[in-house]
């Protein structure tokens, strides 16, 4: 099943995250394939079509999220939600090393592994944009 977002509403979300990825903080226009709008959770799970549950992601966030809502962090070895742009802040389940996402607690633990966060590619680009300084963005709120 899936919601149809009407223009004005992805023109929120858009607006609220900066032209930011909620999840990896990168820029939209530093993407070839842009963002998309999220589920946080997703309609299968009664997740709805509204602004309090949708964030804006990159392709490659959206994609390995799909809709998932959770995994099994191996710290803890439990099911464990995956980081929620509504409800959490970045900077408490993440941080920045140079190009590197690291988690501080088992949600950042189960998000990183499960959007591949530090992907070798993923690791490239951010370094890149590191390097011209466009990562983190000005707009990222962490």
């Amino acid at each position: 099943m899936t919601s149809y977002v009407s223009q004005e509403l992805r023109q929120s979300v858009n607006s609220r995250a900066n032209s930011v990825c909620e999840y990896c903080l990168i820029h939209e226009s530093d993407t070839f394939l842009g963002c998309q709008v999220d589920h946080i959770i997703a309609e299968k799970h009664g997740g709805a079509t509204l602004l309090d549950n949708l964030a804006y992601a990159c392709t490659f966030c959206n994609r390995s999220k799909g809709t998932d809502i959770g995994s099994i962090a191996s710290s803890t070895g439990e099911f464990t939600r995956f980081f929620n742009p509504r409800a959490d802040r970045w900077s408490d389940h993440f941080l920045l090393e140079g190009a590197t996402i690291l988690s501080r607690t088992p949600i950042g633990e189960a998000t990183v592994q499960i959007l591949g966060f530090n992907e070798p590619s993923r690791l490239d680009e951010r370094g890149a944009l590191q390097e011209i300084g466009r990562y983190p963005p000005n707009e990222a709120v962490v």
